[in-house]
């Protein structure tokens, strides 16, 4: 019987999947969406420092002009320690934002934008430390993003990317303006969502062995010989991996060639354990989110053998990689 999870999470206000380095974060739990076939959604595991990111590069501290500043006033310094801000993407708007009390941390302070030109960082005040990974502040640095992404394409940030003060942020804004700014137009009104198909094994050895008769004849070979079998069974194993591996790669062949017809882009990530066939990402227009949902079910009840994990709408994380110097919080001075 095929399942198909589509995860749906409830508003953040109310998926996919890296650690203050890059403009490219970890899959993330998912923003609202509805469920997309027979099963109870399966809840998308959150994905700290999630996938692509790579570990932080160290950079001398930006000095320079900051005229362009559009920013709401710097935090005073936090008792016990100083203060910074935590960045979570990057946006396309000309105007200073406020998203509400939603930041990372025990107390969630004021999310709101650090401008320059037409491009903005959305931030919030924050204790000037690098945060761990856990299960809350992820799920906290995706609820920022989901909201934003309500009304704008972003940029995610990795994980805990914490810079000292807004003008730190201008100045990234500035020094990576082109690279933002086209980013940016090419990701407009498009969202990525996530697609895990998965497999029993062992189910899938029992069709191989009705359609292939060398492999049916050498199971019952080591089934009925006497002595020592360790040799067929040998035979038999490499077999057995040789032709999974083939109905592998055409099931996945069918899947991609079938969801390309209603997505802008996709990749694929390796596959977690012996199960799963598929760990994909895809780049949908907005527009065609329901076409793409539309797709998801027909594959699904298609291959009845397959389990299909659909999460999403995420930021683009998996098509989005600008990598970007930045300082560590814990190493600044």
């Amino acid at each position: 019987m095929s399942k198909s999870d589509k995860t749906d999470a409830p508003k953040p206000a109310s998926k996919p999947v890296r650690k203050a380095a890059a403009a490219k974060a970890a899959p993330p739990p998912p923003a609202p969406k509805k469920a997309a076939a027979k099963k109870a959604p399966a809840k998308k595991a959150a994905k700290a420092a999630k996938t692509p990111a790579a570990g932080p590069e160290v950079a001398a501290r930006p000095t320079g002009p900051y005229s362009d500043l559009l920013a709401f006033p710097e935090a005073s310094a936090r008792p016990g320690g100083r203060s910074g801000k935590y960045v979570y993407c990057i946006i396309h708007t000309d105007d200073p934002r406020r998203f509400g009390p939603i930041g990372i941390g025990t107390e969630p302070t004021e999310v709101h934008t650090v401008n320059y030109k037409d491009i903005a960082a959305v931030v919030s005040d924050t204790p000037l430390e690098v945060y761990d990974p856990t299960r809350e502040n992820v799920l906290a640095h995706e609820r920022v993003n989901e909201v934003v992404m309500r009304d704008f394409t972003v940029i995610p940030m990795s994980f805990s990317t914490v810079f000292k003060t807004s003008e730190d942020i201008v100045e990234l804004l500035r020094s990576a303006y082109d690279a933002f700014r086209d980013v940016l137009v090419k990701m407009q009104d498009k969202l990525e969502f996530g697609l895990k198909v998965l497999w029993e094994p062992e189910t899938i050895i029992r069709e191989i062995e009705k359609d292939d008769e060398n492999l049916r004849l050498l199971r019952q070979e080591i089934s009925h010989q006497k002595g020592s079998t360790y040799f067929a069974r040998m035979q038999y194993g490499r077999l057995v991996d040789s032709l999974l591996q083939e109905r592998s790669e055409k099931l996945v062949s069918e899947i991609i060639d079938t969801l390309s017809t209603v997505s802008v882009a996709s990749r694929t990530n390796k596959p977690i354990g012996d199960k799963m066939i598929l760990n994909g990402a895809f780049l949908v227009a907005r527009d065609r989110e329901p076409d793409f949902d539309a797709k998801v079910k027909e594959i699904d009840a298609r291959y009845e053998n397959l389990i299909f994990k659909y999460t999403g709408p995420w930021p683009p994380y998996n098509f989005v990689n600008i990598r970007l110097k930045l300082e560590r919080a814990s190493e600044a001075e």
